[in-house]
């Protein structure tokens, strides 16, 4: 039986007790959560009202099995019955960690040589970041430290990899980003390209912008490079052509790792099992997170190359025990979440639909709003998307911030029942739907959306027009 729940006393109890994230303070403090969600089921979420809605976020972009999914709480609780907790310090471990980490080893490149459990992508490239500084170290070069971010990226919101995001809101206020990172320009064609210049030409660009960079400060200072395969909170911006060609030649040249940040394009997102499968990319450490358990627990996974395992290996003879560490790192409750979430995966086909149903939901976007004269762009790969908003089509300028046209957008579209996720520092939105998600439930989607785009729009049609 379906619980009952008093709302306004929800509403109202959250309103006088929780510091929300990534929210406006007062709002919710005035006004009271934007929605409390209850219960969900494939790709629809349910709230305290009873309202169903469309989930095309799939949460953070993380529930990639999709809502309701009773074989992943049933091996959540049959490994609570067994063992709540016990932590994985000093050489512990628990069967569940084990037989995670061996199904992981399967799924990554074989180049890579051990993972360390976190309990999220913050927390992950929180990890591998230090390891980056730890292993120089040993290797007797502790001054190569500096690390290098594109704007726009996000890596997290820890003070390291809030430093890594390249979004200034992340900075703001907090005295971020740290001096050790340094960031390059977006690979957004869209923005950043100039006139008459090709992708590959743009790629070019980009890493000669690299190269000059590390050259700037000196290859001995210079550490890493975090990238995404596809840059997600930033716009799901998708590589242009050559880009990833272009860049690593310019890292091995200079003896700079890479990091592919996979926290959201892992576990199916792009229609394969990691972003890297989808592009070109040769990693020297992989971050995890989200979909490894469809969010079903909070639970990150990040990986090192042998190369780098080896040297933490033979360091640990001076150094002793590697002195990092989460007090749920390992645990047996998420990794159980994790083995159930990719077994659903593998036995349904999750990631050969992701790509089949991702083509058709970027058809359907294309046939739909390509031509729409506020519509710039539309990006992603697979069920990764985004719908550029502009201004002005000609120019690819975009609306004044203050308007927080993208905002409108998303709240229209909630209004017709789906869920959309608006990022507003490049007023775009974002979709990005449970791996479940049906035909019907995209047609949907891009129905919604193109309706909202329209109404919130259509005021801007007369000022366009008197210009003209």
């Amino acid at each position: 039986m379906a619980n009952t729940y008093d709302a306004a006393a929800l509403r109202r109890a959250d309103a006088e007790s929780i510091l929300h994230p990534a929210s406006v303070a007062a709002d919710v403090a005035a006004n009271g959560p934007a929605g409390i969600i209850a219960s969900g089921r494939g790709s629809t979420v349910v709230d305290v009202d009873g309202t169903e809605l469309l989930d095309a976020v799939g949460g953070l972009w993380c529930v990639n099995a999709g809502y309701g999914r009773q074989e992943i709480g049933d091996a959540m609780a049959k490994a609570a019955g067994e063992l709540g907790y016990f932590h994985t310090f000093t050489g512990m471990s628990n069967p569940q960690q084990i037989q995670l980490a061996e199904k992981l080893m399967g799924l990554v490149p074989d180049t890579m040589g051990r993972v360390f459990f976190g309990s999220s992508g913050s927390d992950c490239n929180d990890t591998l970041m230090k390891i980056i500084w730890y292993v120089n170290y040993l290797r007797g070069t502790p001054e190569k430290r500096k690390i290098l971010s594109r704007r726009q990226a996000y890596h997290g919101t820890t003070i390291a990899t809030a430093s890594l995001t390249g979004l200034a809101s992340f900075h703001k206020g907090f005295g971020l980003p740290l001096p050790e990172v340094i960031h390059l320009t977006a690979p957004d064609y869209f923005r950043n390209a100039t006139p008459g210049e090709s992708e590959e030409q743009f790629s070019a660009r980009l890493a000669a912008e690299l190269d000059e960079t590390i050259r700037r400060e000196g290859p001995e200072t210079v550490a890493a490079m975090f990238a995404e395969p596809i840059m997600g909170a930033g716009g799901v911006i998708a590589p242009p052509k050559g880009y990833f060609e272009a860049i690593q030649p310019v890292l091995k040249a200079h003896g700079v790792f890479l990091v592919a940040d996979e926290v959201v394009c892992g576990y199916g997102r792009l229609g394969t099992w990691f972003g890297m499968d989808s592009y070109p990319i040769r990693p020297d450490m992989i971050a995890t997170a989200k979909g490894l358990t469809s969010g079903y627990f909070p639970l990150s996974a990040g990986f090192v190359s042998h190369e780098i395992w080896e040297t933490l290996r033979d360091g640990s003879a001076t150094m002793g025990a590697f002195a990092h560490g989460f007090t749920y790192a390992g645990h047996p409750v998420g990794c159980a979440a994790a083995l159930a979430n990719l077994a659903i995966i593998e036995r349904e086909g999750l990631v050969d639909q992701a790509a089949d149903t991702g083509a058709y939901l970027h058809r359907c976007l294309n046939e739909t709003l390509a031509d729409h004269p506020h519509v710039g762009e539309i990006r992603g790969r697979g069920l990764l998307a985004a719908v550029q908003l502009v201004e002005d089509k000609a120019e690819r300028r975009v609306f004044d911030s203050a308007l927080k046209t993208a905002g409108k957008v998303s709240a229209a579209t909630k209004a017709r029942g789906v869920l959309v996720r608006p990022l507003p520092t490049v007023d775009s939105l974002a979709m990005s739907p449970p791996l479940v998600v049906t035909r019907a439930e995209v047609d949907r989607l891009v129905g919604a959306l193109t309706a909202a785009i329209d109404e919130v729009t259509g005021s801007a049609a007369a000022p366009l027009a008197r210009r003209a």
